[in-house]
């Protein structure tokens, strides 16, 4: 799907893509890039009720787990 960008920086998100991810009006969405590619991403109204439950084994689990990783590459 192609859009335009406005003048004024602004484009519009095809309807196709609102329905798919059920974004609304006043919806926040995060911008970010790596360079190469600039990725769109919605931002939830309670971002920490959407985090919840999306580490396998419990979240503090996998933070440490992590830090022991960091610490073994030092």
């Amino acid at each position: 799907m192609i859009t335009t960008l406005s003048e004024r920086g602004q484009t519009a998100i095809p309807a196709r893509i609102r329905k798919r991810f059920k974004l609304k009006a006043r919806q926040k969405l995060e911008w970010a890039d790596d360079g190469k590619v600039i990725y769109i991403v919605p931002v939830d109204k309670d971002p920490i009720a959407a985090f919840r439950g999306s580490s396998p084994g419990g979240l503090t689990k996998s933070l440490l787990a992590r830090r022991r990783e960091d610490a073994a590459r030092r």
